[in-house]
């Protein structure tokens, strides 16, 4: 529907309102966005799976999702906003197709005024502090509040908020000028972000806003995140190879990464500060203080082989310390931190001990590129599993858990690869395309790289490939599937250059993650909103209704197909009440188990209060409670591993020392995984239940190289 409307003079009305900070720049649409989003639009209409048209329905959808992603707790925007912004719910369509974005960018404006004001008046509340005797408390989670009625409660909301930030600090320890120091500096930083927002910025915004409103797993990327998503699935970039982050307005080198140019020079390290940037040995330099993150990134990274050259502050030195210049040649960085890792975990019932191989997968990774190139060294996640199959069997393990725990997803190839390794030939997964037409994926190889047990670990925050993965092994008996349900994302993507589209010489439009088809098991039935359910559940802490497909209001509906022929590969089920019982009657033993579940309950207290005292006697009196079941948790176990006591510090991501966070991740590596012990000692279990077939390790018939692995 057609409408007109005055949005220039709308997006000036609105910066009248706060004279007393210094607004962030009004943002402008580019011509070059404004095409991309018609061609985007033109992509979706006629290729996505879900067809819908783009139209005054979809306008009013766009912006709710629009909205929801600028101001998702509902601490920005008051409810005359929206009243004022409802003018635009059925002129969204018409901005995409008449290539005139004034509308949304006028939203993102206000935005970002109502973001400045926010944080402008919090850090006005420092001036004055709190009464921490008064009882009051603070809700922390607004996300299915109603919008807030006016600026007087948005004001008090606000004030609760910085009260809380405060109590946090004070209650770590800190005095009250080093809490406003911290404050001030936290709050002036929220200023300068939004200060630095672009045009890019709010073009991403919306057309993401404008895609998840058809779908929840369709997105549009600009050029710089669509090439860091194929660096996502490549595992490795053209760089220096130190992973850098924001701190007290430096970029800041935060760890070097073994083996890159930076570790190797010798003359970089954790907490350098990188000031500027230049381009080759002798070209002139940048300075890059106050620079975006994402901006500093994109001039350091470059072509393999090439110059760069970097003014650097030392970590110990002050802010007029003494710089250096450090020059290094890009190379090309392979990100092993994310790829496939093994340990082998020993279990232990009474004098037998079983040695259980892990195999810990965080995503299904593949180089497109290198692998159509014929490049025989090409990044693959099978490649990587079928190489640590291989160690694992010389090592003699009497089982492999492929743990898929917050493995996102990713190469649909390498679900079905990764699944042969585990079946000796048949269909692994079906799609179904947009008009109804089912294609079968296969394993089409002989033989398997691993015959002997057979685990999979899930949790919510498995998707997509993994689903694939772990609903084939299921369904092929192959393998216990153990731990939560999965995310539920039954849905397949393809990525769509719109400069491909567009035959465009240079990048200028960006990419589309378009979904185009939906999978099924080869049993027919969807993994789409129901996910995986495990053999063997294991308690979670995710909250089911905020995480997962479930949790979208417009994602696809659970079908069903007909069914494959396919030969089971095993018959784990006829183990299954064996194995559930021996499961139960352990952890109904183990101290370890009991803690989980006792934190567990708190967890999910603490999730439906939504809500803080604000009083500090009650808030050091209900961590002197937690703290004390802690250590009645420790006197009951006297010889148990003691629990390392974490208290709220008060801080956010880049506010805390280096050096300590660091560290203290690192340790967090090596704490006690509870579930993966006890999914470790469920195959030790099968393993016992199997003992005429002992000697798996030595009879896998299938190695890396009869796989085609190089």
């Amino acid at each position: 529907m057609k409408k007109v409307l005055p949005w220039i003079a709308f997006a000036l009305m609105t910066t009248a309102q706060a004279a007393s900070f210094s607004p962030p720049p009004e943002l402008k649409p580019s011509p070059q966005q404004a095409q991309a989003a018609h061609l985007a639009a033109e992509v979706l209409s006629r290729y996505h799976y879900k067809t819908m048209p783009l139209d005054d329905a979809l306008s009013e959808k766009i912006l709710g999702h629009y909205l929801k992603s600028l101001d998702a707790e509902k601490l920005f925007f008051v409810q005359t906003d929206i009243d004022q912004l409802a003018r635009f719910r059925t002129v969204l369509d018409d901005a995409i197709i008449d290539e005139d974005l004034g509308a949304p960018f006028a939203i993102f404006n206000l935005y970002a005024q109502r973001v400045a004001e926010r944080f402008s008046y919090a850090r006005g509340l420092l001036k004055e502090g709190f009464d921490f005797r008064q009882k009051e408390d603070y809700q922390y989670a607004r996300d299915k509040e109603p919008w807030l009625k006016s600026e007087a409660e948005m004001r008090e909301q606000w004030r609760k908020r910085v009260k809380n930030d405060w109590l946090r600090l004070k209650l770590a320890g800190k005095d009250d000028k080093a809490i406003v120091a911290t404050l001030e500096k936290r709050y002036d930083n929220a200023l300068k972000r939004i200060g630095r927002t672009t045009g890019k910025d709010a073009f991403e915004a919306f057309m993401n806003a404008y895609t998840m409103a058809i779908e929840p797993h369709t997105n549009y990327m600009g050029p710089r995140a669509a090439a860091d998503f194929d660096i996502s699935m490549k595992l490795s970039l053209v760089g220096i190879g130190a992973a850098l982050m924001e701190k007290d307005d430096y970029v800041t080198i935060r760890e070097l990464v073994p083996g890159g140019p930076a570790a190797l020079s010798g003359q970089l390290k954790s907490g350098d500060r990188i000031l500027g940037v230049a381009q080759s040995s002798n070209g002139a330099m940048t300075d890059i203080l106050g620079w975006r993150l994402d901006d500093t990134v994109a001039l350091i990274r470059g072509a393999a082989d090439s110059i760069v050259q970097l003014d650097v502050l030392p970590a110990e030195a002050g802010p007029d310390g003494k710089h250096k210049r450090v020059s290094l040649v890009r190379k090309r960085i392979r990100l092993e931190d994310q790829a496939a890792k093994k340990t082998i975990l020993p279990v232990t019932e009474g004098k037998l001990t079983r040695q259980v191989g892990v195999i810990s997968l965080p995503g299904f990774y593949e180089d497109f590129d290198a692998r159509q190139k014929g490049d025989r060294d090409f990044k693959s996640a099978t490649r990587d599993v079928a190489r640590l199959l291989d160690e694992l069997k010389k090592a003699g393990v009497d089982s492999v858990l492929i743990d898929l725990r917050n493995n996102g997803g990713g190469s649909l190839k390498e679900a079905i690869e990764l699944t042969g390794l585990f079946i000796d030939q048949g269909p692994v997964v079906q799609q179904r395309d947009a008009r109804g037409r089912i294609t079968i994926e296969r394993d089409t190889k002989a033989g398997v790289a691993w015959d002997g047990p057979l685990g999979v670990m899930i949790n919510r925050a498995s998707a997509s490939a993994s689903e694939i993965f772990a609903a084939a092994i299921q369904d092929y008996g192959r393998g216990l599937v153990i731990g939560e349900p999965s995310f539920g994302k039954g849905t397949v993507q393809a990525m769509i250059n719109l400069d491909d589209v567009a035959r465009n010489d240079k990048l200028k439009f960006g990419e589309l993650k378009l979904t185009v088809a939906q999978f099924f098991r080869v049993n027919g039935e969807a993994t789409q909103l129901r996910g995986v359910k495990p053999d063997i559940a294991l308690p979670t802490m995710t909250d089911a209704e905020s995480f997962g497909e479930a949790s979208y209001d417009n994602a696809l509906p659970w079908i069903q197909v007909r069914a494959l022929d396919y030969s089971p590969a095993g018959n784990v089920k006829a183990r299954l009440p064996d194995l559930l019982q021996r499961h139960q009657a352990r952890v109904g033993k183990d101290t370890e188990f009991r803690f989980l579940r006792e934190d567990i309950a708190e967890l999910n207290l603490q999730r439906k209060k939504k809500r803080v005292s604000l009083n500090e006697a009650e808030r050091r009196k209900d961590r002197d409670v937690q703290e004390a079941r802690l250590a009645a948790r420790d006197a009951q176990e006297p010889g148990r591993q003691k629990n390392k006591l974490v208290r709220d510090d008060g801080l956010q991501a880049g506010e805390r020392d280096l050096a300590k966070d660091l560290a203290d991740e690192k340790a967090d590596d090596k704490a006690k995984d509870v579930l993966l012990n006890e999914a470790a000692r469920i195959l030790g279990d099968e393993v016992d239940l199997l003992k005429p077939r002992a000697g798996f390790a030595a009879r896998a018939p299938r190695n890396a190289a009869q796989l085609g692995v190089q």
